[in-house]
């Protein structure tokens, strides 16, 4: 199980503006906020989202092929998601639709790059 995913980035104060948008709409607040580390979640909730500047003092670098999957309530949810990202600095990956026949999601990116996206199954 997974307890929450870090991001890397290179202005905490830019990809917090987004991040709060996102966990905002999700009804998930700040649980943890230093000056180099900005964490969303709930104790003993699901998992959370945390924010860093890489510790080695290098550049923030996307993962090729990494994604952090955003479980949305309904539908309307996901599109909120993906206007909020888009709204926020983000860009698009794929607009909100199906996916197959039980999966439905949209995909965006960060304003650092990460790819995320909102969806729901069912």
């Amino acid at each position: 199980m997974i307890g929450y995913v870090t991001l890397g980035t290179n202005d905490l104060q830019r990809a917090a503006v987004f991040y709060d948008a996102i966990a905002a709409e999700m009804g998930v607040p700040r649980m943890m906020d230093y000056d180099g580390f900005i964490a969303w979640g709930k104790p003993a909730g699901g998992a959370g989202i945390g924010l860093t500047k890489p510790f080695d003092g290098n550049a923030a670098t996307v993962g090729n092929g990494v994604m952090v999957a955003l479980e949305a309530k309904d539908k309307d949810q996901v599109h909120r998601l993906h206007e909020i990202a888009l709204a926020n600095g983000g860009s698009c990956e794929g607009p909100p639709g199906p996916r197959g026949d039980s999966f439905y999601a949209g995909y965006f990116r960060d304003p650092d790059g990460n790819k995320l996206n909102a969806f729901v199954m069912g």
